[in-house]
């Protein structure tokens, strides 16, 4: 938190992450092409649980030729996960939301300032295509070894400002690195896609061969979420930064180009985007977990790069969820599809909505979790307004009741396989669009959604699974004959799903004690002539049902 501010800069924020024993530092030698991101990838595929990611600073760093960096770079330092995105957001977990709403709907004008550390170093001019200077300063990972082509500049904000308004836009888009003055932008053109985008378009329209840009690296917390979520596009993203501040964003006019960035930036990265010329650009390991392999982008002519004087260069663990990048969105896009639903749609059965995280990357399955009880119409309504809240989301969309847990494959597909009748519970939607992954909608192919409503239809027997009382005492034999470690997946006991009785709750609690002959004199007293084998028995009348 700088003297001039009431917001914590990205070394403010490295300092709270070791202070909360959220940040590892790793200072052998680590080559940033081929080593860095698998590095830290391990912890996304190795089994741990999301709470014991980190970020990871590395501070000794070479590239694939040898050549060593003096500045640092983290990964994972904005969301490896939750308690990491909290810890940027400056509130608990569950004060999230509400601090987005009041954000978005108070949002709070800039303050351009004169002077700003982003400025402490300047190059430009001619310096910038030599080896060693412009963005080949930069310790720019690769972030999917074996795969990707190039470095590629991932945890951005880019600034782009609407010719006929003058509103600028910060969304964040990969930037592949060419040259020591050349970066390859990628922004996304669906239907819903970068507002960056539409600028270029109306510079196109416009007849101007160059857009101006900033590739903004390092922004303080606060400004850094704005990339990834999604607001409308003629809101200044900077507005709703100072909203979360509590007051006015700092910033400072770029050096070459007539845009405002952020002052407390580690690094900015200026220039202009060709509009008349496109460049091959990728493969690219995509957020939605395949390679995107390489297409036309917008190539863009470095004219500046500004960094302070001890800057810290961040990359996203993006690629296959979970990562980084999943859980940024994750955070931010679920309580959007809650309020969404309950609010908005004035559905009040829906108690949370869950995109789901790994390999899917949240934008493919979304689970619905609904009231026990809920009628039916109701249920239908919230699958319907998850599968259409965004354009790009729902192709799958499953309700279940609160019992379920949502981040466990297993118990979806068991509250399916359970709960559900297909002919009855289930819903094809033609006519969607292929949306953000390795289809896309560029030669016009349509998707569908598949509507599911896996929630209980009526009373079932509890999960053949022992007690809750049970199972803990038997964890807590294990861990006394230090037995490895457990990592408990529910549901990991049993539990009444209502068609149960205290009868039952009584005879259980006798077997349980070594009473069974007791429960056996009871059912011998209860034998009866005549009755089929495998008639019901009902616990009230003590009688055949």
């Amino acid at each position: 938190m700088s003297k001039d501010s009431n917001y914590a800069d990205l070394h403010a924020h490295i300092e709270a992450l070791e202070r909360n024993d959220l940040l590892i530092r790793i200072d052998r030698e680590i080559d940033k092409d081929s080593e860095m991101h698998p590095l830290v990838r391990w912890q996304f595929v190795g089994g741990m649980k999301e709470e014991d990611r980190k970020a990871f600073l590395f501070t000794n760093i070479r590239d694939g030729k040898g050549r060593a960096y003096d500045i640092p770079v983290i990964v994972g330092g904005m969301a490896a996960n939750r308690a990491i995105y909290a810890t940027g957001m400056g509130c608990d977990l569950d004060d999230i939301q509400q601090k987005w709403d009041d954000a978005i709907a108070n949002p709070i004008a800039p303050v351009e300032v004169e002077k700003a550390v982003c400025h402490e170093i300047v190059e430009a001019g001619d310096v910038l295509s030599e080896e060693g200077h412009g963005v080949d300063i930069l310790p720019v990972p690769v972030s999917t070894p074996g795969f990707d082509s190039a470095p590629t500049l991932s945890a951005t904000n880019v600034i782009t400002k609407d010719p006929e308004t003058g509103v600028q836009n910060m969304g964040t888009y990969r930037g592949a690195l060419k040259a020591p003055d050349r970066v390859v932008v990628r922004m996304a053109t669906r239907v819903g896609g970068a507002g960056g985008y539409q600028h270029y378009l109306k510079h196109q329209a416009r007849g101007d061969t160059e857009m101006p840009v900033a590739i903004v690296l390092g922004c303080p917390p606060y400004v850094a979420f704005m990339g990834p979520q999604k607001l409308p596009i003629d809101v200044d993203e900077f507005t709703v930064a100072g909203g979360l501040a509590g007051g006015p964003i700092n910033v400072v006019r770029a050096k070459t180009v007539d845009l405002l960035v952020p002052a407390e930036a580690e690094i900015v990265i200026e220039g202009y985007i060709d509009t008349t010329h496109v460049e091959p650009e990728g493969p690219f390991g995509e957020s939605h977990g395949h390679i995107a392999l390489e297409e036309y982008n917008m190539p863009m002519r470095v004219t500046a790069v500004t960094r302070r004087k001890d800057a810290v260069v961040p990359s996203y663990i993006s690629q296959v969820a979970p990562s980084e990048s999943s859980v940024i969105k994750r955070v931010a896009y679920e309580p959007l599809f809650l309020r969404h639903l309950r609010d908005t749609m004035s559905i009040k059965g829906v108690k949370k909505v869950s995109l789901h995280e790994p390999l899917t990357g949240l934008l493919r399955v979304t689970v619905i979790t609904m009231e026990t009880g809920a009628i039916p119409t109701e249920i239908w309504r919230a699958l319907n307004g998850a599968a259409f809240f965004k354009g790009d989301c729902g192709k799958i969309c499953i309700a279940v009741n609160d019992d379920i847990d949502v981040d466990s494959p297993d118990a979806i597909l068991w509250a399916m396989a359970y709960r559900s009748n297909p002919i009855k519970d289930m819903q094809l939607v033609p006519h969607r669009g292929q949306g953000h992954g390795p289809k896309r909608e560029h030669a016009g192919e349509e998707d569908s959604t598949l509507l599911v409503d896996a929630t209980m239809k009526s009373p079932m027997p509890p999960l053949a699974l022992p007690g809750r009382e049970y199972m803990e005492r038997a964890k807590d034999i294990w861990e006394e004959l230090d037995l490895p470690r457990l990592m408990p997946q529910a549901p990991w006991h049993g539990y009444s799903l209502g068609a149960w009785h205290e009868v039952w709750d009584a005879a259980a609690a006798r077997a349980a004690a070594g009473g069974y002959m007791e429960n056996g004199a009871i059912s011998e007293g209860l034998q009866r002539p005549g009755v089929k084998p495998e008639t019901r028995f009902n616990p009230d009348t003590g009688e055949p049902e």
